[in-house]
């Protein structure tokens, strides 16, 4: 069952390494800053799939989760912000 769970984990965090990846480059995102928060979060997955696998759930696992998810929570404040695709005023919504 934790091999299973795991394959899971990992198949997940492949596909949202290939979504991220292919989501930057429509956007033209570049700069390291805005890429350390899904890092930190991909890697926090791993640690803890790693973690359960081999039965390590112990205080560096813990360490390194709390670690990484402060890191990542840090470094949101670099991430692009998203534009606004309609005008704040309804009559103006549908002006082309």
């Amino acid at each position: 069952m934790e091999l299973l769970l795991t394959l899971f984990v990992i198949s997940g965090i492949i596909y949202s390494v290939f979504y991220i990846q292919k989501k930057r480059r429509e956007h033209h995102i570049t700069g390291w800053k805005s890429l350390i928060t899904s890092v930190c979060f991909i890697s926090i997955a791993l640690i803890n799939a790693g973690a359960n696998l081999f039965g390590m759930l112990g205080l560096i696992s813990w360490g390194l989760t709390i670690f990484l998810l402060l890191m990542g929570a840090y470094f949101t404040k670099y991430l692009p912000v998203p534009q606004e695709r309609w005008r704040n005023n309804e009559e103006e919504k549908y002006d082309f």
